[in-house]
């Protein structure tokens, strides 16, 4: 599994993510705009991707099944298997199903690009399961046929690599730990975070609104909006439980921002003891030649 170079993956990135901007700049129409316009949207396509790029770098990884090679060949290999085949639960499936399972469960880190890709089913392990008899399911069984499909998905990978944009992200509280330390940055922050937060004639803001407010500053303080990584969803609900959000009192403009900031500082403590880790691994298409038309400035 080759690294690209720096130059690889800014080419890669930078196409990549100007065309889904472009598609959603012109409405995926074909259509013209001002040079001044042009020169506008560029910068902000570049100066969006910069930032996004900064807070989840994107490093892109060339798949030729020689890292997979390696993972079979190794000493780890059967007793991850042994892992696998006890968690996917074969006893009502067919081996096939089974060994596809299995698939699935190997990691970029072990050589294999993710196979819920339809474009990876399709051209790497499904060809690997032709012509292969189906058996009855035992463990010996399941060993000894998947590591056989596994070689021969690394061979596929030889003579059709795969291209993987690969990213991991950390919540570990840093964030907010840099916000809670300037009273400055953290007041203007509460305060763009109330702005379209309902009051009552006396002022006063429901409790409940502590959840939507911290979805709104949450990416400024380096923390996913809420649905988007259950790991850090159950750290936010135990957090707001603990608080009682939902009993439906009303209270005062400063007591919520004292109680979101709390909220915070109680999330940052346990993302300090337990980081959050999670990656993320998409399959390099090339987009159509015609995508590259989509946004043409006029003369």
């Amino acid at each position: 599994m080759d690294h690209q170079s720096g130059d690889g993956i800014w080419k890669l990135t930078l196409f990549r993510n100007v065309f889904q901007v472009l598609k959603e700049f012109t409405h995926g129409k074909q259509q013209k705009v001002s040079k001044t316009g042009h020169k506008e949207a560029l910068s902000d396509i570049l100066l969006g991707m910069a930032a996004g790029l900064k807070r989840d770098p994107i490093v892109i990884l060339r798949m030729d099944g020689e890292d997979l090679l390696e993972f079979i060949n190794g000493p780890s290999y059967e007793a991850e298997m042994v892992s696998i085949f006890s968690q996917i639960g074969c006893e009502d499936a067919s081996l096939r199903g089974c060994i596809t399972k299995a698939l699935e469960k190997l990691t970029v880190d072990q050589g294999m690009p993710p196979s819920s890709d339809s474009w990876v089913m399709r051209n790497i392990v499904e060809p690997a399961l032709e012509s292969w008899d189906d058996k009855p399911v035992s463990q010996e069984t399941f060993l000894e046929e998947s590591k056989k499909v596994a070689k021969r998905v690394a061979q596929n990978l030889k003579e059709e690599p795969v291209i993987v944009a690969h990213s991991v992200n950390t919540f570990d509280g840093s964030g907010i730990k840099r916000l809670l330390s300037n009273k400055f940055e953290l007041d203007k922050l509460l305060n763009v975070g109330l702005e379209n937060v309902p009051k009552d004639r006396n002022g006063k803001i429901s409790k409940e609104y502590l959840r939507v407010v911290l979805d709104v500053v949450a990416p400024s303080v380096g923390l996913p909006q809420i649905g988007a990584v259950e790991q850090m969803d159950k750290v936010v609900a135990d957090v707001l439980n603990r608080i009682d959000v939902d009993d439906g009192k009303m209270i005062k403009e400063d007591e919520f921002k004292k109680l979101l900031t709390e909220i915070m500082g109680s999330i940052m403590l346990q993302l300090e003891g337990n980081p959050i880790s999670v990656s993320s691994n998409s399959v390099v298409h090339e987009p159509l030649p015609s995508s590259l038309s989509l946004l043409q400035a006029s003369t």
